[in-house]
């Protein structure tokens, strides 16, 4: 099965990337790796998720938060490779935010949102190296925010 074929299994509609929200952009290629900036849980509809976990929100709705972020980086890495999933080699490392109160302590459990999809996605090529952080705040409000480093061949 086709990257498209299982992205349309799985629901998933690929859209126009969420532009940035400051001075930067959305992705820079270095070599074979794309580094793509902090995504943010948009869904398709425009809505964002926001929240504070461990007050606002819960852990089960921390990881559909970062399974949003994980689905914009697919909107901009399929719009960087110009729709061709076969270029990806692997997804090499996810860096994730979490929207934490003081004493909440399951970052990984939100941030496994965005790795489980990845994984979903591009089986044993969408295992990577990862970090789940806590902080205070995240911009704009949102309960997650997801980073990703992607090695592609031409």
């Amino acid at each position: 099965m086709s990257i498209a074929e299982k992205l349309q299994s799985m629901g998933i509609t690929i859209r126009e990337a969420p532009s940035p929200k400051g001075n930067y952009i959305s992705c820079v290629r270095t070599g074979n790796l794309l580094h793509l900036c902090g995504h943010i849980p948009q869904k398709d509809d425009g809505s964002l998720v926001c929240g504070r976990l461990g007050q606002d929100l819960s852990v089960e709705e921390g990881y559909e938060s970062a399974r949003w972020c994980a689905i914009n980086i697919l909107n901009t890495l399929h719009k960087e490779l110009n729709g061709d999933w076969s270029r990806v080699v692997r997804v090499v490392k996810v860096v994730g935010f979490v929207n934490s109160a003081d004493d909440f302590q399951q970052q990984p459990a939100v941030i496994n949102g965005a790795s489980d999809l990845f994984g979903e996605v591009f089986g044993l090529a969408g295992v990577h190296a990862r970090s789940a952080v806590g902080s205070n705040t995240l911009p704009l409000g949102i309960a997650t925010e997801v980073e990703a480093i992607v090695e592609v061949k031409d």
